[in-house]
């Protein structure tokens, strides 16, 4: 089964990076630049899990944890905060806006989807040869 992961992130370098990492263990990826475009997207998509930076243009992250819990389609979504955020206190703020876990940033290629994995419940991929 190829899961769909929707990435909302306005960081073009963060979103390449992101995105080749979870292709590459099978993913499919669609993005979105900001968090309005995010919830259009999450809400037409449905996809089987959201990566969420949290410093985004216009509406923050947190907003947008908390407008995607509010679609019941998506209630059960694993939320997934990808942030520089990394002060005290900021994985706590993320997990009570909704999101399932919290990664922070710069993000470590060599573990990071096996950490989205972990923090999603999802079983563990290998990299897909080619």
């Amino acid at each position: 089964m190829t899961r769909r992961v929707l990435l909302i992130e306005d960081n073009e370098q963060n979103r390449y990076l992101a995105t080749f990492l979870l292709e590459r263990h099978g993913y499919r990826v669609s993005a979105a630049p900001d968090g309005a475009a995010g919830l259009v997207a999450a809400t037409a998509e449905l996809p089987d899990g959201i990566l969420l930076d949290i410093q985004l243009p216009a509406m923050d992250g947190y907003a947008v944890a908390r407008a995607l819990r509010s679609v019941p389609a998506l209630a059960q979504t694993p939320i997934i905060a990808v942030t520089s955020y990394a002060m005290v206190g900021d994985r706590e703020r993320s997990l009570e806006a909704g999101c399932t876990g919290y990664i922070e940033k710069p993000i470590d290629p060599e573990h990071f989807v096996h950490t989205v994995e972990r923090l999603s419940g999802w079983p563990r991929t290998e990299p897909q040869a080619g």
